[in-house]
């Protein structure tokens, strides 16, 4: 039987991803991007879009589990300061965590 968040065939299940959206205000920034395990951090970052409102925004599709990321404004790290759920780094600071259902 099939769903839209997951598929049984014998003894296979499929899971598949969700949509997260994430967002950074930033309204005098030139750039944002996120960057995190699920980009391979700076490998292949994901560059947001600027809204008119001075937001940024990125939507992606994440499997489900524990994603660690951060921002990169203008070239400097940020967290984001609306995620309570962090880890510590190798580099002294903290990754943001977004758990995907």
């Amino acid at each position: 039987m099939a769903n839209k968040k997951t598929a049984k065939n014998a003894n296979t299940e499929i899971v598949y991803p969700r949509i997260q959206t994430f967002h950074y205000e930033a309204p005098g920034a030139t750039q944002v991007e996120l960057v995190g395990d699920f980009t391979h951090w700076q490998q292949k970052p994901i560059y947001m879009q600027k809204g008119p409102d001075g937001i940024w925004r990125a939507t992606v599709l994440l499997s489900p589990g524990a994603h660690q990321y951060r921002f990169l404004v203008d070239d400097q790290w940020r967290d984001d300061p609306e995620c309570g759920l962090r880890a510590s780094n190798p580099f002294g600071g903290e990754n943001a965590i977004r758990r995907v259902a």
